[in-house]
């Protein structure tokens, strides 16, 4: 009678690795481990690791979004008019000053859209299918923003694609902040999320809501000196105010 044969040691452990043999219980934990893993990748978010698997700096630190007292603001624009060439606001984002997005939509223009700039703007007419209507977006935004710390790049141009105005001490735009300039001028956005913060944006097209990011870091980064600048300019209007003399009254001449 022939002896049973023995499987070396080894052996056994590499099939039962590959899967012979092995209980259905171990697949189906490997099967969960691997559902697991992808799981919390796409917890993490596109904008959570750079191409070299660091951590983005732009990556909101806290879960809240809540409205805070600090708002920074983002649009994206398409072409209207028959060249295309007149800007409308096909997209506004909104975010707190931890980063995290508490308003962002798609905006239908009033006029027909003739370019939708994707290569920048990185909208698509699938995205104005169902947008909402510039009217309403307007309405919601102006209702945020108010009261609030208005933080962004160029904001002029964003509120005025909105038609909407916010008071000039409330406005922190980093295309102004003195420090920031280069010889008078301002830095384009990218150029600043680069050498103050170190990250890299608007490689391709443009996401608002990492631009808003960056402005926001870029404000809270400065934010004690930024601060401090507003108050002294604000004192010294006070002073050249009190200072102004007041136009006195002519005498009425008398009658002759």
């Amino acid at each position: 009678m022939k002896k049973a044969i023995q499987l070396n040691p080894n052996w056994a452990q590499l099939r039962q690795k590959l899967g012979h043999g092995s209980a259905p219980s171990s697949n189906k934990s490997r099967t969960e481990n691997q559902e697991t893993l992808l799981g919390k990748r796409k917890e993490r978010g596109d904008n959570e690791e750079d191409s070299d698997g660091e951590m983005n700096v732009l990556t909101p630190t806290s879960a809240d979004t809540s409205i805070t007292d600090e708002i920074a603001m983002d649009c994206e624009m398409v072409g209207v008019s028959p060249l295309g060439n007149k800007s409308a606001l096909g997209r506004v984002t909104l975010v707190n000053k931890w980063g995290n997005v508490i308003y962002d939509e798609h905006v239908r223009p009033v006029e027909r859209v003739v370019d939708f700039r994707t290569q920048i703007s990185g909208i698509r007419p699938r995205d104005l299918k169902k947008a909402k209507d510039f009217r309403v977006v307007q309405k919601e935004v102006a209702e945020m923003i108010k009261g609030k710390i208005l933080v962004g790049h160029a904001l002029r141009n964003d509120l005025k694609a909105l038609l909407l105005s916010h008071p000039k001490k409330d406005i922190r735009d980093t295309a102004e902040y003195q420090p920031f300039l280069k010889d008078g001028r301002s830095k384009a956005l990218k150029h600043l999320a680069a050498e103050v913060l170190g990250v890299k944006i608007q490689n391709g097209e443009h996401c608002p809501i990492e631009d808003a990011r960056a402005a926001m870091m870029l404000y809270v980064k400065k934010k004690r000196e930024w601060e401090r600048s507003v108050k002294d300019l604000v004192k010294m209007k006070l002073k050249q105010k009190k200072r102004k003399p007041k136009k006195q009254k002519k005498e009425s001449s008398p009658a002759s």
